[in-house]
């Protein structure tokens, strides 16, 4: 017989633990040249190694093994051909998932770094936004539980897993009540999120127009903000600016950053129209 290689030693030459080449052995993807009987030993030899170079070359372009397996055992170049196609698609769409991950990493990164910025607390602002694209589910809300069922249907609907709804997720009170100064604590008309991601069913979408908004930040939570939704209007009154919309009120640091209610910050938004 020709040279042999125990399984350790093919475990140290092409860098693949014990288990793996035992499991490729049951599942007769790649099986030892000779056994032997006595000690039950498994010996592979030198023809072998292009064999397990294709597996391991395959495996590392995300192949599975099954499709490993059937390439192998019906191998021609257009077969191979074809399936490095499927994987090159699969690779693209695994590209732009990363990338749309990375995206969604630095802008919450720069949310959090811009929403730690304590000197911009407490005060009105009037902020140009562009256009925003969310999600809205149309449904007043009155309590924690109101708002989580809310958000599971939202994310039912997407069939997205909750992972996509972290972060930019707010709630808003409706344009009459802004006018008529009717803000009631943990009281609010519709949860949405903005959406980063691109989204198939153009429907679904709902958007925030552009234009100035009067703004505040402050820190805490839901029940803490009827004090400045005050501030804004007193703001905007003084002005003699009109309300254009709904609110838009944004949790930047929230639940899902830290469990202290101390460490929140929010931010409402609210569009107006100028006099001149």
């Amino acid at each position: 017989m020709k040279y042999k290689f125990t399984i350790g030693e093919i475990s140290k030459l092409f860098n693949i633990n014990t288990t793996a080449l035992r499991y490729y052995d049951e599942i007769d993807l790649f099986k030892p040249s000779y056994i032997n009987k006595k000690n039950n030993y498994r010996y592979y030899t030198i023809d072998q190694f292009e064999y397990l170079n294709t597996i391991i070359y395959l495996k590392d372009l995300g192949v599975p093994l099954k499709e490993i397996k059937d390439a192998i055992e019906n191998v021609n170049i257009q077969g191979l051909v074809n399936l490095f196609e499927k994987q090159q698609k699969i690779t693209e769409q695994k590209i732009k998932d990363l990338n749309q991950i990375n995206k969604k990493l630095q802008n919450r990164i720069t949310q959090i770094n811009d929403a730690l910025n304590f000197d911009s607390l407490n005060q009105i602002k009037e902020i140009y936004f562009e256009d925003r694209n969310v999600i809205v589910l149309e449904n007043r809300m009155k309590t924690l539980h109101d708002f989580e069922i809310a958000i599971r249907k939202m994310e039912n609907s997407l069939n997205q897993s909750s992972s996509f709804f972290c972060g930019q997720v707010g709630f808003s009170v409706a344009k009459d009540k802004l006018i008529n100064r009717d803000i009631h604590t943990e009281e609010y008309d519709s949860v949405f999120k903005l959406i980063e991601d691109d989204i198939e069913d153009a429907e679904l979408l709902t958007l925030l127009p552009k234009g100035i908004y009067v703004c505040i930040r402050y820190n805490g939570v839901h029940k803490d903000a009827p004090k400045y939704y005050h501030q804004l209007l007193d703001y905007i009154e003084e002005k003699g600016y009109n309300i254009l919309d709904d609110s838009v009120e944004i949790q930047y640091i929230d639940p899902n950053l830290t469990n202290n209610e101390k460490e929140y910050i929010n931010e409402i938004q609210i569009l107006v129209d100028k006099k001149y």
